[in-house]
């Protein structure tokens, strides 16, 4: 299937295709042909468009939901998890364009390029057609999820972390990146987790948001013992 059959499923016109194609376009395919343009712009739009439709989402939830329980579920609908699973439901990481070294190492299923990918594909979206057509791809693979607003879609250690510390105490924990290795179309991300400036956990991952998770999830293991 292509993009435009994929679109056509969902009566999705859309006027600009250059612009569809564009989000699907990791910086690794346009190092290798020479294109001009990765996904990395409309990705930075597209997370922007997903936040503001998902919070106007948790809060229509009846019966309303205090400010504390909207932001967890806000964050835990769009961690880059989520959003990976999001994608894969909807076949998009399919589309991906890939350069041949991150296709060989498992790039089309790699949650962090796959989530980048598909907040891209709703910044092209928007910026083709407007918040209409997000509705269309949202309402399908969110708002199932947003039945049970109780129901841990995936497990945001960072916003557990803070919960946890805030219940303590009003401070806030930061992120530090510690070291970057591996070439730059597959780096690894040394972060360390810090209150003030003790050390509450270490966690590495090829993205700086899985290496905040596992991060995060170090530290909040070890507190809770």
């Amino acid at each position: 299937m292509t993009v435009i059959e994929w679109l056509e499923q969902r009566n999705i016109i859309i006027r600009n295709m250059d612009l569809i194609n564009q989000a699907f376009m990791h910086s690794s395919y346009v190092n290798e042909h020479r294109s001009k343009h990765d996904n990395e712009r409309l990705e930075f739009m597209g997370d922007a468009v997903l936040q503001l439709w998902i919070s106007d989402k948790i809060f229509r939830i009846e019966p309303p939901l205090d400010e504390g329980h909207m932001t967890t579920l806000r964050a835990q609908l769009v961690c880059e998890k989520a959003l990976a699973i999001y994608a894969k439901e909807l076949k998009l990481n399919d589309f991906l364009l890939l350069g041949s070294g991150e296709e060989k190492s498992g790039g089309r299923e790699r949650d962090s390029i796959v989530s980048d990918m598909f907040e891209a594909f709703l910044g092209a979206l928007y910026m083709d057609s407007g918040m209409e057509t997000i509705d269309n791809i949202l309402d399908e693979v969110i708002t199932p999820r947003l039945q049970d607003p109780n129901q841990v879609i995936v497990m945001d250690y960072k916003t557990k972390l803070q919960e946890f510390v805030q219940s303590d105490t009003r401070k806030t924990v930061t992120y530090e990146v510690v070291r970057v290795t591996g070439p730059s179309n597959n780096p690894k991300f040394d972060i360390q987790v810090k209150l003030d400036e003790i050390v509450l956990g270490r966690g590495s991952g090829n993205s700086k948001k899985k290496a905040e998770q596992m991060a995060a999830k170090d530290a909040f293991e070890k507190m809770v013992k």
